[in-house]
Formats: structure tokens, C-alpha cells, sequence
């Protein structure tokens, strides 16, 4: 008999009566050596439980390859961690996950294929996650309730009941992890919809519904689809996350305290998203499409009962006395903020232009016409495009099909316009200097989009590239994907002008004791960070985010290296490290 069963109106765990009092915690999303702080936490809280999804993406990247559990992707390590700290776990493993995560969780070398129904029962789908778990589920069995480990129920898909309703592809699912040893609860998860519930749950698998207000209403759903069983929302809204260029959504935290309160006097269980959101660290973040493509941004901050860099916010005071008016919480004091780095600017001396390494970053691919990232063999980052113009005059550049997902263009190394996805971009008026001036067209993937039919939807040049309608040919293709500045040949700034092409920029900074911080880049407009090789991700001056979170673990004790890559033009020569966020304006719903 698995660890939490049913009743007919709540849960059992090891035949007791139970309720799930759980917080959203994505390890990937939170450096591993702050998992047991956060965890500890969570505890503190008045939690019991804790859940995460699992980045398939990330955990195989290679279809043919073993799967990643080291460094912020040790799962196993989170679960022994979370056991440790006397919390139970329930684990969302997809395949898609959503979680505003690029891509949705779904592998590129997947959703790529444009022959293959994504979550649909498609043997080619279903044989890609059954190889998956055949791999992941040897990882996991330790760590289950049946073995003695923390997690107790695993989900079957997310939210299905909004993308589909191909009942034998969640009947699949169901039995691909049981046929692998897992005894635990299994549940589904929907919006409190009828025909998402309809449409996304299964027979004698748990239905589980999200939602963040209404709470009469939705548990009243919740029963109306099944007339018994534990009432259980598996994911309760209590924030928001951000796009670049809108608010920063925050909640009012006595308004989702009194929904919480209503919820657990309901009987309900439930699972609070997100209890600490984190950050889209690299090239980890998500993106939506549905009338316009709109990227997420760096942080997850999501107005979190934690905030992103781990710190008790108004939510999670509110909620402790929520939680403790409906079950025990822990004799201990609620945790206070952690330490701040002191501010300090740092000077970035050191400079390398981006397109002249291109060559030396990586082999360029020849080809007829411009090939997409995807057939460059590259999940995220970059691509630099280099052919000639054949005659010099004003002209109009068309890029058939757009960019995926913003493109920067260089005529003979100067900076001549800008397209954007998000914006449907497709032409742009140019002057070129002579015939055979170099045309340069560097693309950004800017996430891959995480829910809806447009998963998988192709980055770099979209389409054959004219001039003045004669279409241009004999193109250099470069996978750029930026991972790792490393390799970088750095030299001394000096007394020229401003940059205004893509550049690297490196400084150092002395830190005396590490702590947590975050970076403003005040004067800088778009670009990449990096702190002693770490990635912390995406800056633009088009906000929401003024600050990026620099964890303290990434920092060292004496001298350490920030690097930036500034696509744009910039006079600014310094950076500043700050005790306080800024995650912009915000917007309360």
C-alpha cells in the first residue's frame, strides 16, 4: 500500500489522518549550496511538504546521452536534503511542466521535429519520455515513500485539460510510471474549469485543481467533478511572474492570506505556488505567445512567500499565522533576512568586440540560405549570420518569415537596425556603403515558449533574407551559444570611445566576506552577466527587473570577475553591487 492514500474526504499518510500543506520550491532554479536555507525555511512556514517539477530539458539534453544530475540539477541530492529537514515531496515531473521554463521542460531535440505530435499518445512522443523515465525512475525509486524517502505523490502531466484531451496518452503516462516502480498517490492537476478537468484527469488518478482567488467557487468545481476524495489545489497563486517591458505583478499579502485561510477551513489541502520562486539563471527562461511573443524575465521572484533571494517577504509572515490557526507550527522563530554584500562599484576595464571571435568561438556552417538555430545544433543562446550585399544604395532588407526571436544588423560593422519577434518584424530600410559590404545579422534567442501550440516554434532566421527583393545567398552560420565566457581574450579598454557593437566588458572586485547581493548596471542596455564564470542571466534597461540576484555562494573571499556581454552601445564603464532589489514598478492584481 503506497504511503498517502484516499478517503473519501482527505488524506492518509501511513493509515493517519493527513493534509498536504505544501510550497513550490524548483531546485533548478535556486543554487544548491542555499537548498537546505531555503528548505529549512519552508519548515518554519508551518510546511509539511514541498514540490517541484523536473526540467526534462535540462536533465537530457542529449537524447543519447546519460541524464544530468550534478550541481543544480542533483535531484536526488534536493531529496535527501528535503527528507533531512522532515518534509514529504511531491514531484512533478511532466513531461511538460509549463513553469514559465524555456521550452515548457520539453527537449529541443524534440519539439524540433516537426512530425511529432507533442503530448499526444504519437508512439514517437511517448517513446521519447518512455526512454526518459526509463533512465530518471533507477534515480528516483531510492527517494520514494515505498523505499523510505520524502516523495509521497507524483503528478501525471500538467494542466492537460488546457492543451488536450488524448485520454490514452495520460492513460500511458499513468502506467509508464507505475510499470517502473512507483507505488505512490498519483494525481492530476487543472484549472478549476469543468472541461479542463474533463479533459485532464483520469480514472483512478487523483484530481487536483489550480487556482489562486475564488475559493468557494473552485473547490465547489473540484467536488462537482468528483463527488468524493481529498480537495486538493495544487497550485495556489499567490503572485505572478513578469514579461520584459510590463509591471512586476505583486499580490497583496493579507488578500492571499485570507484565500489561504479559506482554503485550509475548507478542509482543503494544498500546494502554495510559488512558496519561493527563484531565478531563470542563463539561458533558463520561459516564454509566452498568444496574440504576441513576450519573453519572461530574469527573475522568479513571484511576489514568492520567500523572495528571490530567500528572504522572509509579508506572505510569509501572513501565512505562518494562517497556517498555525489549522495545524502545528514548528516552536521556533521565523527566519530573519539574510546578509547583504556592502555596495560597492566595479570598474570593467577590460574589453573583447563579440563578432570578430565569432570564427574562434565556433566553426562557421556554410550554407545557401540562413539555417535556424535548430539546424545549427544549438538549445539557446546565439547566432551570427555573415553574407555580402551586392550593391551599395538605400534598399530594403525583408527577412521572410521574421526572426526567432530579436536580431541585431550590421552593415560593414555598423549597427543599422533592430527586428523583434514580439513585434512581427520583418523588414528593415538600410544604406549600404558600397557593393560587397559585409551584412551581419546576430540573433537572440530570447526563451522558448513554455504553453500553447507554439512550443518548439524555431529560433535564429526564420526564412530566406532579400535585398531589395533579390534574395541574398552564400551565408555564414554561427552557433554562438555564450555559455561559458571563459575563453574570452580580454584587453585593456583604455582611452577609445564607447563601444557600439556587441562587446564583452570584464572587471574584478574585492569582496571580504560573501553574502548575497544583486548587480545594477545603470547606463548598460541589453545584454548578458556573468559572476566568477556563473551566469546569473539576462539584463535589459526595458525592465521590469533594475537588478540582477547575485547569489553568495557564486562569490569568493578576495578578488572576483564580473563579466558582461552589452549588445548595444554603451558609455558606461562601471557596474554596481547593491544590498536591495529592484524589480520595478509594480502592479498589484
Amino acid at each position: 500500500m503506497p504511503a498517502l492514500t484516499t478517503t473519501s474526504d482527505g488524506f492518509l499518510l501511513h493509515g493517519e489522518p493527513f493534509r498536504i500543506l505544501s510550497g513550490a520550491l524548483h531546485y533548478f532554479r535556486v543554487h544548491p549550496d542555499l537548498w537546505s536555507d531555503r528548505l529549512r525555511k519552508a519548515r518554519l512556514m508551518g510546511l509539511n511538504t514541498v514540490e517541484t517539477y523536473l526540467p526534462w530539458n535540462h536533465h537530457q539534453p542529449d537524447p543519447e546521452g546519460p541524464l544530468v544530475l550534478d550541481g543544480i540539477l542533483d535531484l536526488p541530492r534536493f531529496l535527501r536534503l528535503a527528507q533531512d529537514e522532515g518534509l514529504h515531496v511531491l514531484l512533478r515531473p511532466g513531461p511538460f511542466i509549463c513553469a514559465e521554463w524555456d521550452g515548457g521542460g520539453l527537449p529541443d531535440w524534440l519539439t524540433s521535429d516537426p512530425d511529432i505530435r507533442l503530448r499526444t499518445s504519437d508512439p514517437r512522443f511517448t517513446g521519447a519520455v518512455d526512454r526518459y523515465l526509463d533512465q530518471l525512475l533507477p534515480a528516483l525509486r531510492p527517494h520514494l515513500a515505498a523505499a523510505g524517502g520524502p516523495v509521497i505523490a507524483v503528478q501525471v502531466e500538467n494542466e492537460y485539460g488546457a492543451y488536450g484531451d488524448d485520454s490514452a496518452y495520460l492513460k500511458h503516462l499513468a502506467d509508464a510510471f507505475r510499470s517502473r516502480g512507483v507505488e505512490e498517490l498519483l494525481f492530476t492537476c487543472d484549472q478549476a474549469d469543468p472541461e479542463h478537468l474533463a479533459a485532464g484527469s483520469l480514472p483512478g488518478v487523483l484530481t487536483a485543481g489550480t487556482f489562486g482567488s475564488r475559493v468557494e467557487q473552485s473547490l465547489g468545481r473540484l467536488r462537482e467533478h468528483r463527488s468524493e476524495g481529498p480537495l486538493f489545489c495544487a497550485e495556489f497563486w499567490i503572485g505572478w511572474f513578469d514579461h520584459w517591458g510590463g509591471p512586476h505583478h505583486v499580490r497583496d499579502a493579507a488578500d492571499a492570506a485570507a484565500d489561504l485561510d479559506r482554503l485550509l477551513s475548507a478542509g482543503a489541502s494544498v500546494n502554495i505556488y510559488m512558496f519561493h520562486g527563484g531565478t531563470n539563471f542563463g539561458f533558463t527562461n520561459g516564454a509566452n505567445h498568444k496574440h504576441a511573443y513576450t519573453p519572461t524575465i530574469t527573475s522568479y521572484d513571484y511576489d514568492s512567500a520567500l523572495t528571490e533571494c530567500g528572504d522572509p517577504g509579508p506572505k510569509y509572515h501572513a501565512f505562518r499565522e494562517v497556517i498555525a490557526r489549522h495545524a502545528s507550527v514548528p516552536d521556533e522563530p521565523a527566519p530573519e533576512p539574510g546578509a547583504k554584500l556592502p555596495s560597492a562599484e566595479v570598474e570593467l576595464d577590460g574589453r573583447a568586440l563579440l563578432l570578430p571571435l565569432a570564427e574562434a568561438l565556433a566553426a562557421p556552417v556554410r550554407a545557401d540560405a540562413p539555417l535556424t538555430m535548430g539546424e545549427l545544433g544549438q538549445r539557446t543562446g546565439y547566432a551570427l549570420y555573415r553574407t555580402t550585399l551586392p550593391a551599395a544604395g538605400d534598399g530594403l532588407l525583408h527577412f521572410g518569415g521574421g526572426v526567432g526571436d530579436r536580431a541585431q544588423v550590421l552593415v560593414d560593422g555598423a549597427p543599422v537596425g533592430v527586428l523583434e519577434r514580439e513585434r512581427h518584424d520583418e523588414t528593415l530600410p538600410v544604406r549600404v556603403p558600397r557593393s560587397g559590404a559585409t551584412l551581419e545579422v546576430l540573433v537572440e534567442n530570447m526563451g522558448g515558449v513554455n504553453y500553447g501550440p507554439r512550443i518548439g516554434a524555431p529560433k535564429g532566421l526564420l526564412g530566406p533574407v532579400s535585398f531589395n527583393g533579390d534574395t541574398l545567398r552564400g551565408w555564414d552560420c554561427h552557433p554562438l551559444p555564450l555559455d561559458d565566457p571563459g575563453a574570452v581574450p580580454f584587453s585593456p579598454a583604455g582611452e577609445t570611445a564607447a563601444v557600439t557593437v556587441p562587446a564583452f566588458h570584464h572587471g574584478t572586485f574585492e569582496v571580504a566576506a560573501p553574502a548575497d547581493a544583486f548587480l545594477a548596471l545603470p547606463g548598460w542596455t541589453k545584454g548578458q552577466a556573468w559572476v566568477n564564470g556563473f551566469h546569473l542571466g539576462r539584463y535589459w534597461n526595458r525592465g521590469p527587473q533594475r537588478t540582477l540576484y547575485v547569489p553568495g555562494p557564486v562569490l569568493r573571499p578576495g578578488a572576483n570577475e564580473l563579466v558582461l556581454l552589452e549588445l548595444h552601445g554603451t558609455t558606461a564603464t562601471r557596474a554596481r553591487f547593491t544590498d536591495t532589489p529592484d524589480l520595478g514598478p509594480e502592479n498589484t492584481w
